[in-house]
């Protein structure tokens, strides 16, 4: 069968298909072009000031050595660190031990004090023995405090309020100081004693302290200083003599009247009593003092 040739089938090249917004042109070169060239260049240069690595041969050197250097100065102060604590623990040591050896010397040293004062006390007794008779060396012992008392008397105890208040305009005691009104003061004690004195007491002690013609009963700051060794309340004050009597007297006294006025007004805690059996220590010290007749006083009346 005769017929006209075929031609090859043409086959045509597919296209690509176009960009979902090829028709958006504008916007897309917006959003791929969205920092100027300039800003874009200024934040390039600031990126790599700020934390990029030093580039050149010489900057890259002084990093290095800078780091060396740092590493340098933490290791030897660590390594110093570590030698000098050794030598402090020794020196707190050394000074621990200096402490001890202080003390133990300070407290020989206290022990020694109390011996000699044990010894000039006895060698008092024995010169008021050698100066009179037995009798009255035994009675000016007794009044002086250098020897210990036993016998009859009284105990009173004083102590501050349960509440302790400040008080009003006019209040004798806040003019005279007292910057706590229920509080037991020194002068409070001066009176009590030397109400006692007056009311015939042969010898005095305050919580164990006993007292002589040369006791001083001041205060520092709320302390009470007898002979100045602090005492701690409650008061316990121990007198000997004739007990009845002595209390009697001494509550009827102008001084035992202020220590009740204290008892009403302020709640100053008082009790009193009479004892059969006192027991008073002697004097820890006895300052002993002669008194010699004056010259001047002779040489006027003779010429």
């Amino acid at each position: 069968m005769c017929g006209m040739p075929q031609q090859p089938p043409v086959r045509s090249t597919p296209t690509r298909p176009s960009r979902p917004d090829a028709s958006m042109s504008l916007l897309t070169n917006v959003m791929d072009h969205s920092l100027d060239d300039g800003y874009a260049e200024a934040a390039a240069r600031k990126k790599a000031a700020d934390g990029g690595l030093p580039k050149t041969l010489r900057a890259k050197l002084g990093l290095a050595a800078g780091l060396v250097l740092a590493a340098l100065v933490v290791t030897v102060g660590a390594a110093q660190a570590r030698v000098a604590a050794p030598v402090v623990a020794k020196e707190r040591e050394e000074l621990i031990d200096r402490i001890d050896q202080e003390t133990e010397a300070a407290d020989k040293l206290e022990d020694s004090v109390d011996e000699l004062r044990d010894d000039v006390s006895a060698r008092q007794r024995e010169a008021l023995k050698e100066s009179g008779g037995s009798e009255q060396a035994e009675l000016v012992g007794i009044l002086s405090g250098a020897v210990e008392v036993h016998g009859p008397g009284v105990k009173l105890v004083v102590n501050d309020a349960k509440e302790a208040t400040g008080g009003g305009d006019g209040d004798p005691r806040e003019t005279s100081g007292f910057s706590d009104t229920g509080r037991v003061r020194d002068r409070d004690m001066q009176r009590v004693v030397n109400g006692l004195w007056e009311s015939g007491a042969e010898a005095i002690s305050i919580n164990g302290q006993r007292l002589t013609a040369l006791s001083a009963i001041r205060a520092a700051g709320d302390a009470i200083l007898v002979d100045n060794k602090p005492l701690v309340p409650p008061y316990t004050v121990l007198a000997v003599g004739d007990g009845e009597r002595l209390s009697t007297r001494f509550q009827d006294s102008a001084d035992g009247l202020y220590l009740h006025a204290l008892q009403e007004n302020f709640g100053i805690r008082t009790a009193i009593s009479t004892e059969g059996e006192l027991r008073l220590p002697a004097a820890p010290s006895v300052t002993v003092r002669t008194a010699q007749p004056s010259t001047e006083k002779t040489e006027k009346g003779t010429s």
